[in-house]
């Protein structure tokens, strides 16, 4: 039920699916326009989870992530997150399932485009440290 919803906004919302598996839960969705490459969206009730890989950290630069925790102060929907090895920065974001509408999705997605389009410059950097 969930998964077929959020296909459909998908689709609504103009961007590309690259990847789905409904027994998983999971899409893979693309829009070069905003930025957003091979973004991870998981269907897990009650929860939807959006996650967009970005860099790996080199070293674990302490000023790096001072500086991803200070932006997410920034962020209206989702935040910088690493992985469980702490090398891979993620955007990550959360959202409940049950109630969900296409506008709140659109919002988070446009957030993300939002942040990529105007932290791009500090995310290279981050990346070649």
């Amino acid at each position: 039920m969930y998964f077929k919803r959020i296909e459909t906004f998908i689709t609504n919302l103009g961007y590309s699916i690259s990847y789905q598996n409904e027994r998983d839960g999971i899409f893979c969705i693309e829009s070069e326009s905003d930025g957003i490459k091979n973004l991870i969206m998981g269907v897990a009730p009650p929860i939807l989870i959006l996650e967009q890989y970005l860099f790996t950290l080199k070293s674990d630069d302490k000023e790096i992530l001072k500086a991803l925790l200070k932006k997410n102060r920034d962020i209206i929907h989702g935040a910088f997150v690493l992985d469980e090895e702490g090398k891979k920065v993620i955007f990550r974001y959360t959202m409940q399932i049950e109630n969900l509408d296409i506008n709140e999705l659109e919002g988070a997605l446009n957030s993300l485009g939002l942040l990529l389009g105007e932290y791009y410059e500090e995310i290279i950097e981050f990346s070649k440290k």
